[in-house]
């Protein structure tokens, strides 16, 4: 049976369940067959919100290091809102203001500079039992259950603009010549729109993976979903690099991935934890 096509930024619900979890987190990235990296990852804790961590992908965009420096200060930003989380502030909020923030701090740098440095993201928070996320642009936030895809977010770009007015399908657009046309990113000329989804139950199993378009392009949905329900994490942190560093043939974007995935730890624990987290960059 084929899944229901999720909503823009939403993530169908998991069942109840009462397992204490831990995190286990990976994060990758690999080049490609650019002169330069612009995208990045970060791993965020914040004392004020204990048990939980903050995870961004940031694709930047603007030649001559203004993407670089576009998505950096993404993480930036990201980390030094997080880390001043005022409890009793919704994540959705937190959220907003990463990208408001992000959107005012790469507007300043463009005219200070004299470049036109852009940025994606996707960000996910993850509290014990709870996930939030937002994204604006093309990096992915996917949500794997079972082994299954339970939904991804919806991509601000052109074709999938295209797709949702019925005049293009999705083979299509996986080759369309205009595919890396956004229609929203940070630092453009206009107010980002922000999509934004939550679960606030989560099970054993359950795995995140945020992805830079350098990555996902190479895959389909269910290649994803065996890859990341076979291996572990960093494994398939690698295996996912290695196979779209083939599949790019020498044509290849900058390409980044986090991985987290909720497992369940020993009830005497009492808590929800960040558990073991680790990286691969490739050259």
């Amino acid at each position: 049976m084929t899944p229901e096509r999720p909503q823009p930024g939403s993530i169908t619900p998991a069942s109840a369940v009462s397992t204490a979890l831990r995190i286990t987190a990976c994060t990758g990235q690999h080049i490609g067959d650019r002169p330069e990296q612009q995208d990045r990852v970060g791993i965020f804790t914040s004392r004020r919100l204990p048990d939980s961590a903050l995870f961004v992908v940031a694709d930047g965009m603007g030649g001559k290091t203004g993407g670089a420096m576009a998505a950096q200060q993404v993480m930036s930003t990201a980390k030094n809102i997080f880390a001043e989380y005022s409890l009793g502030d919704s994540i959705e909020s937190l959220l907003t203001e990463i990208v408001n923030e992000a959107h005012l701090v790469i507007r300043l740098s463009a005219l200070s500079t004299e470049k036109e440095p852009h940025s994606t993201l996707a960000a996910l928070v993850v509290q014990p039992h709870r996930a939030d996320w937002a994204h604006v642009g093309d990096s992915r936030i996917y949500r794997f259950s079972e082994g299954k895809l339970v939904g991804r977010t919806i991509d601000h770009s052109y074709v999938e603009q295209l797709v949702n007015e019925g005049k293009l399908d999705r083979h299509g657009a996986s080759s369309h010549r205009l595919s890396n046309l956004l229609t929203h990113a940070l630092g453009t000329n206009k107010q980002p729109s922000i999509d934004f989804g939550s679960i606030d139950i989560l099970s054993p199993g359950d795995t995140f993976f945020l992805c830079s378009d350098g990555l996902w392009h190479y895959f389909s949905d269910n290649e994803l979903a065996v890859m990341l329900s076979t291996y572990p994490p960093r494994k398939a942190s690698e295996r996912l690099i290695h196979v779209a560093r083939e599949r790019a043939d020498g044509g290849g974007d900058n390409c980044t991935l986090a991985i987290v995935r909720m497992e369940p730890v020993d009830q005497r624990h009492g808590r929800a934890s960040l558990g073991s987290t680790s990286d691969s960059t490739f050259p």
